[in-house]
């Protein structure tokens, strides 16, 4: 399952790389992946929403397996 949530990423990895942030996975337990954001991402406000809205929408979308995404 790790390397489908790798695939899942790297779609999205483009959009949060222009905004100068970036995304890395830290963990894949059970079916929670847990991630941490990082460059303008680490802090900003509007993190949560990314996680939420951009990182777990596409993840679960690529892997339906995965219930969550957490940053750590």
């Amino acid at each position: 399952m790790k390397e489908k949530v790798e695939k899942a990423l790297e779609k999205i990895r483009p959009y949060l790389q222009r905004d100068g942030g970036d995304v890395e996975l830290v963990e894949v337990e059970d079916s929670v992946v847990k991630v941490r954001l990082t460059g303008a991402c680490h802090g900003c406000p509007m993190s949560q929403m990314t996680l939420k809205a951009g990182v777990e929408r596409i993840i679960r979308q690529e892997v339906p397996e995965v219930t969550e995404v957490i940053a750590v």
